[in-house]
């Protein structure tokens, strides 16, 4: 579990290199801790009797609460469903009302607005907010006393929003449950030893609604990349134990799509009031590097033909095509970076990756910036005390500065991943794992192993002369008689991790080439052509190497493997 930052953590954990290279602040100044130290761990009943006669809902015994990972510290939201007559639900989206304890301009704010988000590395997570709100009155803990912002919606059985609502709320967790535990519940049928007393029937319910707006968002065209993230787990001093890829299951998509449809209802809803905002925008694609993605695409066997102006459902059923491939992932991936990045703006320009015309972040605002500055927006206007002028003077510097710190921390997270896989790896040098190529550079081939680590194998390592084709993302030697490409099965040895680079390099063993303009599935005829290119090549090199490393009495087989 990544260990929460305090002044305690030894200078030498892995991360706080991280942190420092990517100029990412670390400590909480004393002026911000002391503001905060006098926070309550729960609201007094004063406070909530006081609340309650304000206009705050009582929602506290409804059945609601929080799903999230084994390791999740700030629980920001939380569910509850209720069945309608005529299969229609209707969902709460809880969430902290971080707001309420978060004063605008208050130090914690200016100090929350300048991190912009809170930062989570493989053995670290910086928060943006102080432990004390983060950790303790914000987070929604199960049975205690929280105050939220609740969008409540009224779904229909076709996954449209019928009628919705957002109220200041006053809540109680049930429980704080994970993904595993709920998958595993809704597999087996029943409750788990101590857990979801009572849930089961809302759990069911939560899983088929999931599955009702899930496949609303396909019919409108949404992308559905699916790529799994790198999971790593970590000892006391930060040292990687295990690197995986992050689990995902249907429980991560009821959280999933319960999240985008109160964002997306949030959004709507202040866009046709026409009250400054701060959106979630995704816009169209660079045409250009569109049409070199579909281009690499066809070598694929992926047909897709643009008309006009793109649409994310031209783009969704390209990679619907190739999503059980071996080279699915990589596609996807090599599709995420030919889109624009999304970013925040005061300007609604939609969202393209989910087809969606009005999307925000309004569902984490213990770790967001935009969504505690929404949750400010969304108050006033309950109270009927929207400054117009006030929120539009802010809304650009938000956004713009949001967007900014999104990125270093989004890059900070990726050197985290590479580090900890380059430290995992050192320890492993002459081991041999099978792989996919997933890419290409100037210097050499990037490889993916199974357990979601990557490193190259650099050209001048292979025997011959390779040259790189950026427009056909493959790499071939002078003679044309070995073509790499995206997805080819290799098998590879560990030569070389640098930790303090964050590179791994391996060394070729053996490759098997991927028929060009086809795919694995289903191709079960092949031609004495096909067969030639499939065949599978050793290199010398890699074959003197695991030969050196072959143990008397060791088959290659018993070699370890992620």
């Amino acid at each position: 579990m990544p260990r929460l930052y305090d002044n305690t953590i030894q200078s030498d954990r892995p991360g706080l290199a991280i942190l420092r290279d990517n100029g990412l602040p670390v400590d909480f100044p004393p002026a911000v801790l002391a503001e905060t130290a006098v926070l309550p761990e729960v609201p007094g009943p004063d406070e909530i009797a006081a609340e309650i006669a304000r206009g705050r809902r009582d929602l506290r015994a409804q059945n609601l609460f929080t799903i999230d990972g084994e390791d999740a510290r700030d629980l920001d939201d939380a569910v509850s469903i209720e069945n309608l007559s005529g299969k229609r639900y209707r969902l709460g989206v809880h969430i902290a009302d971080v707001a309420h304890y978060v004063i605008e301009n208050s130090l914690a704010d200016r100090e929350a607005f300048q991190r912009g988000n809170s930062v989570y590395l493989a053995d670290l997570v910086v928060p943006m907010l102080p432990p004390r709100l983060s950790n303790g009155i914000c987070s929604l803990n199960p049975d205690v006393d929280r105050l939220a912002l609740s969008v409540i919606l009224t779904i229909g059985a076709d996954g449209a929003t019928e009628d919705g609502e957002i109220v200041e709320s006053i809540i109680r967790s049930r429980a704080r449950t994970t993904y595993s535990e709920v998958k595993a519940a809704l597999e087996s049928g029943t409750a788990l030893p101590g857990r979801y007393r009572g849930f089961i029937n809302d759990l069911r319910n939560m899983q088929e609604l999931a599955h009702i707006l899930a496949e609303r968002r396909k019919q409108r065209g949404a992308i559905d990349f699916e790529l799994s993230e790198t999971h790593v787990v970590a000892d006391e001093a930060g040292r990687p134990l295990i690197i995986e890829p992050y689990p995902l299951s249907f429980a991560n998509g009821i959280i999933e799509s319960f999240m985008i449809a109160a964002n997306e209802f949030v959004a709507q809803r202040f866009f046709l009031q026409k009250i400054p905002f701060v959106y979630r925008i995704h816009e169209l694609p660079d045409r250009d590097k569109l049409a070199r993605f579909l281009r690499l695409a066809s070598s694929f066997g992926v047909r897709t033909r643009l008309r006009g102006a793109p649409t994310p459902g031209q783009l969704a059923a390209a990679l619907e095509q190739v999503r059980q491939e071996p080279f699915g992932t990589t596609l996807a991936e090599l599709l995420l970076r030919s889109l624009a990045k999304a970013r925040y703006s005061p300007d609604n320009l939609g969202h393209f990756g989910l087809a969606s015309d009005y999307y925000c972040h309004f569902t984490s605002p213990i770790r967001r910036y935009p969504d505690l500055f929404i949750h400010r927006i969304i108050k006033s206007s309950l109270h009927a005390k929207t400054d117009k002028k006030h929120f539009k003077a802010l809304a650009s510097n938000v956004a713009e500065h949001s967007s900014d710190m999104e990125r270093v921390a989004m890059k900070a997270e990726r050197d985290s991943t590479d580090q900890m896989s380059a430290i995992y790896m050192s320890s492993r040098l002459g081991e041999i794992y099978d792989g996919v190529i997933a890419g290409f550079g100037p210097a050499g081939i990037y490889v993916r192993l199974a357990s979601s680590i990557e490193g190259m194998i650099p050209f001048r390592s292979l025997a011959g002369y390779f040259t790189f084709d950026e427009e056909r993302m493959t790499a071939a030697d002078n003679s044309g008689s070995q073509v790499f490409r995206l997805g080819d099965p290799v098998e590879v040895q560990v030569a070389r991790a640098d930790i303090d680079l964050r590179q791994i390099d391996f060394e070729l063993l053996t490759h098997r080439e991927r028929p060009v303009g086809q795919r694995y599935a289903g191709n079960t005829a092949r031609s004495d052509k096909t067969k030639k290119n499939d065949r599978v090549k050793k290199t010398a090199a890699g074959h003197r190497r695991k030969m050196m490393r072959k143990k008397p009495g060791e088959t290659f087989s018993d070699n370890k493997r992620l």
